[in-house]
């Protein structure tokens, strides 16, 4: 009961101590305080207006640059993709305006779009790797040869890309006989959906990254799916490029583009472009289409990884002229 009083006591004494505090606080001290406080708040105002003022100034600047850009896209790719036919791979989460915009630029570029593939959630789930080699083992050509380190989706790739893409000038726009029955396997497995005719196989992909990266326990494994994806329609055609908004290129483990140019093996080989949201990104898809069937790969946006904004302009080799006296 003491014990009880004592901290009883204690405890008023302390809330009669704040108390007193605060009313010498607010008598002694009210005109100062609130100056001070006035002060800082206008401040802040200031900082916050000058601050305003710099975003309204460059978001009006980027608008600016967006619509001269989009304007000038048919004259800068026209051409530059002729003869080509394109795959667009669209993952779960992957932007339907991005996709859009970048399908309508390829067109501009003189590409035929041979056909979209969305991959399901389904297909990214590690708890399914089991139904998806099932799937693999039972569709394969008899002599195509898996790597004793590939994953499930290193093997579904490679499956995939026989029945999408071709390196062959003469297959292109053709179905593959030896593997007619994969496209509608995996659709009716609930792996894909399809739309247009993306079994006539084309020879680049374009490979569309989530909006966000993938989070919880399976992310880095969804991420690493996708890049392999990616690797798979690589080396069946003539070039792939893996590409995504804002959001992509992150220090994350749930993101594909992040994975892609952190695999050593995957970078050499698949290009990445981390503003495909914006039209000088769109561009750069094209570019990178380009770069991809001259052999060549590249990391290019403003994101992590990325070892510069566009791929570099070839530059003109001048013609050999005689030198004076010769």
């Amino acid at each position: 009961m003491i014990d009880f009083r004592y901290h009883l006591v204690s405890i008023v004494a302390v809330f009669l101590a704040l108390a007193v505090g605060i009313v010498l606080g607010t008598t002694l001290l009210q005109e100062p305080a609130v100056k001070s406080a006035q002060e800082m708040t206008a401040a802040l105002t200031k900082t916050k207006e000058e601050l305003r003022g710099q975003i309204d100034t460059l978001q009006g600047r980027e608008a600016a640059n967006d619509t001269l850009i989009t304007s000038m896209t048919p004259d800068i790719v026209a051409g530059d993709l002729a003869g080509q036919s394109v795959l667009l791979v669209e993952t779960p989460g992957s932007s339907t305006t991005i996709r859009e915009a970048a399908q309508q630029v390829l067109g501009q570029a003189g590409a035929e779009i041979s056909g979209r593939v969305t991959l399901s959630e389904k297909f990214l789930d590690p708890k399914g790797t089991g139904v998806l080699d099932g799937l693999v083992n039972q569709l394969k050509p008899a002599n195509m040869i898996f790597p004793e380190t590939a994953t499930a989706w290193d093997r579904a790739a490679t499956l995939l890309s026989a029945a999408l893409v071709t390196s062959d000038p003469a297959q292109v726009g053709t179905p593959n006989a030896a593997t007619t029955e994969v496209l509608s396997a995996f659709e009716t497995g609930g792996l894909l959906s399809i739309d247009g005719d993306p079994g006539k196989r084309a020879t680049l992909v374009v490979v569309l990254a989530p909006e966000k990266p993938f989070e919880g326990e399976n992310a880095e494994t969804q991420a690493g799916a996708i890049a392999s994806m990616a690797d798979g329609l690589d080396v069946g055609g003539n070039g792939t490029v893996l590409a995504g908004g804002p959001a992509a290129a992150t220090a994350v483990p749930g993101d594909p583009i992040g994975h892609a140019r952190d695999d050593s093996d995957i970078a050499k080989r698949v290009t990445t472009v981390d503003a495909g949201d914006m039209p000088l990104g769109r561009v750069v898809i094209v570019q990178a289409l380009q770069e991809q069937l001259a052999g060549r790969s590249g990391h290019y946006g403003v994101g992590i990884g990325a070892s510069a904004p566009m791929p570099a302009v070839p530059s003109a080799t001048p013609s050999p002229t005689s030198e004076s006296g010769s």
